[in-house]
């Protein structure tokens, strides 16, 4: 195996290093973010990030739900972002208020100092390894053969890959050395044309497109490495956006309503979500309506991914649930 020689110590190291490295790159990159810092304090401003999972959040964009909850006197704006970390230097330079993200990028951050809570669920979602490489049969066959692409490392796709490869190859970090950081589109892409990128750990529809190329193989499931029932993206603030009621209780409110309109309006829901996803509706409507593809503000996993992140080094701090929700 490509990594009998380092220690499981030496990869943990490794694996801060990069993630420290990570995020001060995207540190600067997130200072110039949007040039428009939020000053007005009748201004929301959320961050999401790619994919149908993000839908209730594009639906309460669309319909304006939570202008009309908190009147014509806010404004609501939106920036979409490739990861949480990204969306955590925004928030720390003030030009974000609400951000949504996978459970383990939010405990890391919460980890190394960011002052950070869970305000609510937003969806859950299959989520899966795929490779396009017909010599790539198992995770054994991955091992030094090429780039992984995933949003970010500390990402629940990472994460969720570590949990995996710790059931089936006995160490969590086997893949580390291996990971690209890309976003779900440009993973996508990267998988089909970049001879040097063999598999793409990624989410709907991204996943639920590459399962229909030629060759494509699941090489490992979110459901399979977590092992029980999670919460792909939350939403988190700050203490400042909590403590204001009128923004906090309407921005939970907004989420209900959009929660709820998918479910009751397929039909609106995809005229609306097949213009912003590009995607013909009979296609849509099988992702945003599959069977694994849920829209909830109930939080779940919680506590399985502070035990996991613990024991394999990710975090420091001892944690419970109770300490990251609001």
């Amino acid at each position: 195996m490509l990594f009998a020689t380092k220690s499981k110590e030496e990869c943990r190291i490794n694996k801060k290093k990069t993630a420290i490295i990570f995020f001060l790159l995207v540190a600067i990159g997130a200072l110039s973010l949007s040039g428009c810092k939020k000053e007005e304090e009748n201004k929301v401003m959320i961050a999401k990030q790619y994919g149908i999972a993000y839908a209730p959040l594009q639906i309460m964009e669309e319909k304006g739900f939570l202008e009309e909850i908190l009147g014509e006197e806010t404004t609501v704006e939106w920036v979409k972002l490739g990861n949480t970390a990204a969306i955590r230097e925004a928030m720390l330079a003030d030009d974000l208020d609400v951000g949504f993200m996978g459970i383990p990028p939010f405990l890391i951050g919460a980890d190394q100092g960011m002052e950070w809570k869970i305000l609510s669920g937003l969806s859950e979602s299959p989520l899966g390894l795929v490779t396009l490489d017909p010599s790539i049969q198992n995770l054994d066959d991955l091992i030094g053969a090429g780039k992984i692409a995933l949003p970010q490392p500390g990402s629940i796709q990472h994460i969720l890959l570590s949990m995996e490869a710790e059931k089936k190859l006995g160490q969590s970090n086997v893949f580390d050395q291996q990971l690209v950081s890309l976003n779900h589109p440009d993973g996508y892409q990267a998988l089909l044309v970049d001879d040097s990128v063999v598999a793409h750990y990624t989410a709907p529809p991204y996943l639920f497109d590459e399962l229909k190329e030629e060759n494509a193989r699941l090489l490992a499931s979110g459901s399979q490495g977590m092992g029980e029932p999670f919460t792909f993206i939350v939403g988190a603030c700050r203490e400042p956006f909590y403590k204001n009621k009128n923004h906090y209780n309407g921005l939970q409110k907004a989420l209900k309503m959009s929660i709820e309109f998918i479910q009751n309006n397929p039909e609106e829901t995809l005229t609306i979500l097949s213009d912003v996803y590009e995607m013909d509706r009979e296609t849509l409507r099988a992702y945003i309506y599959h069977e694994d593809m849920i829209y909830t503000q109930e939080i779940k996993g919680v506590e399985r991914f502070i035990e996991f992140m613990s024991q394999e080094n990710y975090l420091k701090k001892q944690w419970k649930a109770d300490d990251v929700l609001w």
